[in-house]
């Protein structure tokens, strides 16, 4: 019988003797530059088109603005500054991916830009490896891995993650 094993990005769980990643599952795959990011499907609420976003002024830089979702106002991260990349003009598949952000206060809905959504994957517990340690000062809570598809790497974002407790609660006091 196997053991269950533990790393730093997730615990894999047994189940009937088989080790199982709880990563594993399905991924929405969608581009910021060159490069290929995935968000577990079960986070995401919806993909649209860009729209105007109303701009809040003494946000957080990487802090796009609100949108007006079905009468419920939304927050928008640029995911480009967020995670230090250049700014890009936006493009006919630029989008915006509504998220379930899990904070300590409950479920945020957040809007994050994306550079163009690529495909729905299923993902197994051998295409998903463990992040590689980056070294000292280069802390990413937010990924839950590597996944390997086709030749390309594929990073796995756990969105709860992505901002800061800190930062979801900034976020949370626009709304109020």
């Amino acid at each position: 019988m196997q053991t269950a094993q533990s790393s730093t990005q997730g615990s894999k769980a047994a189940t009937n003797g088989v080790v199982s990643d709880p990563r594993s599952g399905k991924y929405l795959i969608f581009q910021l530059g060159r490069e290929e990011f995935g968000a577990g499907v079960m986070k995401i609420r919806e993909i649209m088109k860009m729209q105007e976003i109303t701009t809040v002024p003494q946000t957080l830089a990487f802090i796009e603005g609100v949108i007006n979702l079905r009468g419920r106002v939304i927050p928008v991260v640029d995911l480009r500054t967020k995670f230090g990349l250049e700014r890009q003009e936006h493009t006919d598949r630029t989008c915006i991916i509504v998220v379930r952000a899990q904070s300590s206060e409950g479920e945020l809905p957040m809007g994050i830009i994306v550079d163009g959504v690529v495909e729905v994957l299923t993902l197994n517990d051998a295409d998903i490896e463990d992040t590689p340690d980056f070294g000292p000062g280069s802390a990413s809570p937010y990924l839950l891995g590597m996944a390997k598809v086709k030749g390309r790497v594929k990073i796995l974002l756990d969105i709860d993650q992505v901002l800061s407790t800190q930062e979801l609660k900034g976020i949370s006091s626009i709304l109020q």
